[in-house]
């Protein structure tokens, strides 16, 4: 993606995040929301026009996204694809791309919430390199003439028992649903997408007021310096917490005042 639709994607990314840190949200059902819709907006070519028109208001293009999906989705699915289509996006495939790329995320959320993000990734990579050794099972997978049930039930057959759930969803998208790309490429594109999520380490912040703008932003640059990783902070208020804020990073658990946190990452940078 380019120009305007890189910076939208950024943003739903973003949002994505947000609404994931809530641990109320369903991730795995969030994904399959999401992928319902970008199948249908993959199918209705004028729908996706419409809905990417620069010259139609946001707020009127909202409007017909409630219009349509309302009832049919979540809020917070419903809200999240609003944003979308509220976004400017430079060609009307890049909101059906941004769509799949969200839905994949959140799936990776859900595996990466049940402590399976590492074996999802491990799985991705083991089967693109059976596909690249087996040109008959790529065949299979990949036969226009085949029906997307005839493909699930093989992928079920094949990922069912010995893969994580998330891997078999994934996967089997991708294969029912290959939007013009190769199944390596796919295949390529999810790899990545798990890497980058399990390279971006989370801090669970618990303070017992709200931190201001700024003070997050000196804990994350903090908390990132000292673990030589990007950090997302987990926000939550708890007026009972010791010290003033909790901060869990891994299994690692630090209790104490902002202040003396904040001062102490900076010794501790120093030496």
């Amino acid at each position: 993606m380019h120009g305007a639709s890189r910076e939208a994607l950024t943003a739903a990314r973003e949002r994505l995040d947000a609404l994931t840190d809530s641990t109320s949200v369903d991730a795995a059902r969030l994904a399959e929301e999401l992928a319902s819709v970008t199948a249908l907006l993959h199918r209705e070519v004028g729908l996706r026009r419409v809905l990417t028109d620069p010259a139609q208001p946001g707020e009127a293009k909202a409007t017909l996204v409630h219009r349509l999906l309302g009832g049919q989705i979540g809020g917070t699915t419903e809200d999240l694809v609003s944003g979308l289509v509220r976004s400017r996006w430079s060609q009307p495939r890049d909101l059906v791309d941004a769509l799949e790329e969200l839905a994949n995320i959140a799936d990776l959320t859900a595996a990466q919430r049940a402590g399976a993000l590492d074996d999802v990734e491990d799985e991705l990579f083991r089967f693109g390199r059976i596909i690249s050794s087996n040109t008959g099972l790529r065949a299979a997978l990949t036969d226009r003439a085949a029906t997307a049930s005839a493909k699930t039930e093989l992928l079920n057959r094949l990922l069912g028992s010995r893969a994580d759930a998330t891997t078999v969803r994934l996967v089997t998208r991708l294969v029912t649903a290959p939007r013009g790309r190769s199944l390596e490429a796919g295949l390529e594109s999810l790899a990545k997408l798990a890497a980058d999520r399990r390279d971006r380490m989370v801090a669970v912040v618990t303070s017992a007021v709200p931190l201001s703008d700024g003070q997050k932003q000196r804990l994350g640059a903090a908390l990132a310096k000292l673990y030589g990783r990007q950090m997302h902070l987990n926000l939550d208020v708890d007026p009972e917490v010791v010290g003033g804020i909790r901060v869990q990073v891994g299994d690692e658990v630090i209790n104490g005042s902002l202040a003396d946190r904040l001062e102490d990452a900076a010794r501790r940078m120093a030496s």
